[in-house]
């Protein structure tokens, strides 16, 4: 269900911004957004905003990641219109500006005093632009890392290498792993956002690929078989119940009431672990890089952007919105008003050095930045591949292909089937688009 009218009803997992002067404007922008904490942090905000500009009023249409995802495809590809401001991402980013869905907001930066489009992250800048244009801004960016109970590490006399391996992390989960707790908890939950992001990593540094240089599949190779069946066999043996149907949002929850020893995923999650109000492991938690096999460096590259659809009635008041959201003062806006852990992490360089925000980060923040900067889109495999991405593949038909490989793989989580059953059907699928890009040579 989308907005529509002065009586509609936000569709939302938390609550409406503006909901109460609907009418009262002279302009109304609609904002299509994922229902992270972040952006949960955004629109309590977002009052602050609307008394700026009284001339606009903002709506929120908040959903889970996968849904979002759904919705603001398919309302940007067919130029629907329904929204002027769209939450995308760096696998979107290049390929809808390519397609001309997107307004060129390098533009608007440029005639923006103050804005600063050179301060955001140089990894994030550029896998948000086209042709040398930010055609989305980084309202936070994202790398992966190892997060684990220090506390129950030192008791139970465990150290992991400074570079850990995901042989060590193995032998932690095991170790760890009791009848009140679980020794790790990982992604099972189908979607290409979702379970593929962590799983592409281990693949990568295992040595796997989805495709060789010419376009043929390769997801029954040696290497992508072991990746696959170590991140099945960890989740199953030792990680948190429920794998098959837990996604970030679950895993956050679990190690932050402490039901779980460790967890590798996104260093945005230090946003819930580090908060006194939602956490019960604050100062409990270390931070190590993400786990490496063959591959030397592992961690993924990501940001949560915004971005104005071509199609949109309002441009510039969206602008308006998107570079509130993404300025430095709203960094400082949300420190000083929410806390400093809360703070959208890994977008601008200027946020790690505000003194506050360094004490605050001190376990993570430094970590953070090393990995988005290290981060290897356009190379990240052992072996060449004709894609780039980390946990993605940079091509249109990865949400479709990624979705359906991670369903067969999820499916092997849950027990239905075996990782070489899973991974016979998701070669067939990758087959396919293989074979698309074959031709066009």
């Amino acid at each position: 269900m989308l907005v529509a009218g002065a009586g509609a009803l936000c569709l939302t997992l938390s609550g409406c911004a503006g909901a109460g002067s609907l009418g009262a404007s002279d302009q109304t922008i609609t904002i299509a957004m994922v229902s992270n904490s972040q952006m949960q942090d955004a629109q309590k905000l977002a009052s602050q905003f609307e008394e700026e500009n009284p001339d606009i009023d903002l709506k929120f249409v908040t959903l889970s990641e996968n849904q979002a995802r759904a919705k603001i495809t398919a309302s940007t590809a067919t130029g629907g219109g329904e929204f002027d401001v769209v939450m995308i991402s760096n696998y979107e980013t290049p390929q809808w500006a390519k397609y001309g869905w997107l307004k060129n907001l390098s533009e608007y930066a440029e005639a923006t005093e103050g804005y600063d489009e050179a301060d955001f992250i140089p990894t994030l800048r550029e896998s948000l632009s086209y042709e040398g244009n930010m055609y989305s801004v980084p309202f936070y960016g994202e790398s992966s890392f190892l997060m684990y109970r220090k506390d129950l590490f030192e008791q139970a006399g465990i150290t992991l290498s400074e570079k850990p391996t995901w042989a060590e992390v193995a032998a932690a989960a095991k170790q760890l792993d009791s009848e009140d707790m679980a020794g790790i908890c990982l992604r099972g939950k189908p979607g290409w956002g979702e379970l593929l992001a962590p799983l592409d990593t281990v693949i990568n540094t295992f040595g796997g690929r989805w495709f060789d240089e010419d376009w043929n599949a390769q997801l029954t190779s040696p290497e992508v078989e072991r990746a696959v069946q170590f991140y099945v066999d960890l989740v199953r043996e030792y990680g948190e119940p429920g794998a098959a149907t837990s996604g970030f949002g679950e895993c956050a929850t679990q190690l932050a009431q402490g039901q779980v020893a460790m967890w590798y995923d996104s260093t945005s999650a230090v946003s819930t672990l580090e908060d006194p109000a939602s956490s019960a492991v604050v100062g409990k938690i270390g931070y190590a890089p993400a786990p490496i096999e063959v591959k030397d460096n592992s961690g993924w590259l990501y940001s949560w952007s915004l971005g104005i659809p071509e199609s949109s009635e309002n441009p510039d008041a969206a602008w308006k919105f998107i570079s509130w959201m993404t300025d430095k003062q709203y960094i400082r806006t949300v420190g000083e008003d929410l806390g400093w852990e809360r703070v959208p992490p890994g977008s601008r360089l200027s946020t790690y050095e505000i003194p506050e925000y360094k004490e605050a980060s001190a376990a993570y923040g430094p970590l953070t930045l090393e990995a988005i900067e290290d981060a290897t889109p356009d190379a990240p495999t052992v072996q060449p591949v004709p894609y780039t991405g980390v946990q993605f593949l940079a091509i249109p038909e990865f949400q479709d292909l990624g979705t359906r490989v991670s369903q067969q793989i999820s499916a092997a989580i849950a027990g239905q089937q075996t990782v070489p059953e899973a991974l016979a059907q998701a070669q067939q699928y990758a087959e396919v688009v293989g074979a698309t890009y074959r031709e066009d040579r």
